[in-house]
């Protein structure tokens, strides 16, 4: 971590009245990454509708297309046509960027090249975990190296495939990341035996996220018995190409929600799923909890809150991903609040926990690691500068400290690019109802 800001920085906007707004939140990133694997995967030409342009989802687009598959773009960037490769490609280079779900989805996929495919990313990405899924890979008979020739356990890696994988029975510890199951059991199906995957570690974060890849896999056709706690079962088979529409990203919708508890007002998120596999499904009860008062009506989810926050004791093991949006809701509380579960976070874009704990207390407030997560007392903030390390819910969390709190100064707000390139702009316009202060700023 750096303490010098490398970006210019944008003056997070202060609310000094209640919201009253409507936001539509962009599609999902986890379940377009998963849909767009599958239908490059799949028996016939397929179509995403409603698909999330981020630079997350480009990085995938463009990893796919190196590995062979057609992906164009319709009557809307947001509309993709994926029509599968015809045969194995025999060299490529991904450029994973810091996309967990690329440099974790892809090197399954990758195992049924017909010859070398190299992958690397942002040097922030050269520190996260890879290792149990490579490991897991080269149990299976899969040619994987990193530049010594040997196992690696990070970027860059070579996988060198031969056009078709076994497939069989392997162990994984997943207790880093629950993208290193997704990531093997997405291209399963295609592997001649099929995979049975056994987690071994002794936590498995982040759950709900596996449940979206088995719920993903079963949608198209592919057999996936779950039926035993940490090990899953995917049958050989075709994968059936589908013309799908992507859900909103619930968790891009947890800053949002989460302004209504600090100002005060209502928000609403239109597209709510009546059933979902995300963990942001989680909000409506934790927010709640923290103070804040949801209803949904039809489709349309609205959070109101009064202007307080309170602090609560919250296990987000099945959540990680909300946790900076509620570090940053505790550290605005009336009383302390603990949050655990989470000590995976280290393993993210950046240190997720080391950074929330250094922010907090950077603008006053007191904010201190734990093993497993962070306990926040609450203390008076003050302006200041809020870093970002590259990260994007570090970015979204910054602006949502704004809103009470005059004259913070987010570092890099261009990183909600990675799954929100419209961020500033889509919270602007919630704020636009309301009377706010603050702006962009080079």
């Amino acid at each position: 971590m750096t303490d010098a800001p490398t970006a210019p920085t944008w003056a997070a906007p202060t609310a000094v009245g209640p919201l009253d707004s409507t936001v539509e939140v962009p599609g999902s990133k986890s379940l377009t990454n998963r849909l767009l694997v599958l239908a490059a995967l799949a028996d016939g030409p397929g179509t995403l509708r409603g698909a999330l342009r981020s630079r997350d989802a480009d990085l995938m687009i463009a990893g796919l297309r190196a590995l062979g598959a057609g992906i164009t773009e319709g009557d809307s960037p947001s509309t993709l046509h994926v029509t599968p490769g015809t045969s194995p490609v025999t060299s490529a280079d991904i450029d994973c960027g810091l996309a967990g779900t690329v440099m974790r989805f892809l090197p399954s996929v990758a195992a049924l090249a017909g010859g070398p495919v190299r992958f690397d990313g942002d040097p922030a990405a050269r520190v996260r975990p890879m290792g149990p899924v490579l490991t897991a890979l080269h149990a299976l008979g899969v040619s994987v190296a990193g530049p010594d020739g040997g196992l690696p356990e990070h970027l860059p890696f070579t996988v060198t495939g031969t056009g078709s994988v076994r497939g069989g029975t392997v162990d994984v510890d997943a207790s880093a990341s629950s993208q290193f199951v997704s990531g093997l059991l997405l291209a399963a199906p295609r592997y001649e035996q099929g995979l049975t995957l056994r987690h071994v570690g002794t936590t498995l974060p982040s759950l709900p996220h596996i449940e979206m890849t088995v719920a993903t896999l079963r949608d198209v056709g592919v057999a996936v018995d779950d039926s035993r706690d940490g090990l899953w079962q995917v049958a050989p088979g075709p994968i059936a190409a589908r013309d799908v529409r992507v859900e909103p990203d619930l968790s891009n919708a947890a800053p949002f929600l989460a302004a209504a508890l600090v100002t005060g007002g209502t928000v609403r998120i239109p597209g709510w799923p009546a059933e979902t596999t995300q963990p942001g499904a989680l909000l409506p009860e934790l927010l709640t909890r923290m103070g804040g008062t949801a209803e949904i009506s039809g489709d349309v989810l609205s959070m109101t809150g009064t202007g307080e926050v309170h602090g609560i004791d919250l296990d987000l093991r099945a959540a990680g991903e909300l946790a900076p949006t509620f570090a940053v809701l505790a550290a605005l509380a009336d009383s302390p609040t603990r949050l655990r579960g989470i000590a995976h976070l280290r393993g993210h874009e950046t240190d997720r926990l080391a950074a929330l704990a250094r922010e907090i207390t950077r603008l006053g407030g007191q904010a201190e690691e734990t093993r497993d997560g962070l306990v926040i007392t609450p203390r008076p903030l003050h302006a200041g500068t809020f870093h970002t390390y590259e990260d994007h819910r570090m970015a979204t969390s910054g602006a949502l400290i704004g809103l009470r709190v005059p004259g913070v100064e987010v570092e890099d707000i261009a990183t909600t690019a990675k799954t929100m390139p419209e961020f500033p702009a889509l919270w602007q316009g919630m704020l636009a109802r309301g009377r706010m202060r603050g702006g962009p700023r080079e």
